[in-house]
């Protein structure tokens, strides 16, 4: 599985790499901008990623603005109707207008950090990305 770590914190990027790392290969980006320009290029090159975890608040380009712009990178691929990434919003902002924003958006899950190795495994499960009861 491709994943892709869309994070400007080091911690939280070290963090979610040691708990994908073993699922799959990890590409990093530092901010929206690096994410879109890396699904960009995956998708140009048939080979997308399977699994994004993106944090919203990041400099150049928030994670709403990048996950709207993966999104359309996505339908303009032909890829829709779930063909494209999962998307798991990794964040701090808690708030229902966040929250609301993201899965309007067309994300796939939302976590709170700190991030729970338990929950992000879960997760995971429940939207088919590995394999294992989701209980």
């Amino acid at each position: 599985m491709r994943i892709l770590i869309v994070e400007d914190d080091f911690t939280s990027r070290k963090l979610l790499n040691a708990l994908l790392a073993p699922i799959g290969d990890c590409d990093i980006a530092v901010n929206g901008v690096e994410a879109v320009e890396a699904v960009r290029l995956a998708v140009e090159e048939d080979r997308p990623y399977q699994l994004i975890c993106l944090d919203i608040m990041m400099p150049k380009l928030d994670g709403h603005e990048a996950l709207e712009k993966i999104r359309s990178l996505e339908d303009a691929k032909g890829l829709q109707g779930g063909d494209g990434a999962k998307i798991i919003m990794t964040t701090a902002l808690g708030d229902s207008q966040n929250i609301l924003q993201a899965f309007r958006s067309q994300c796939e899950g939302y976590l709170i950090k700190p991030i729970d190795a338990g929950k992000l495994h879960e997760l995971l499960r429940s939207i088919g990305l590995m394999e294992g009861s989701a209980s």
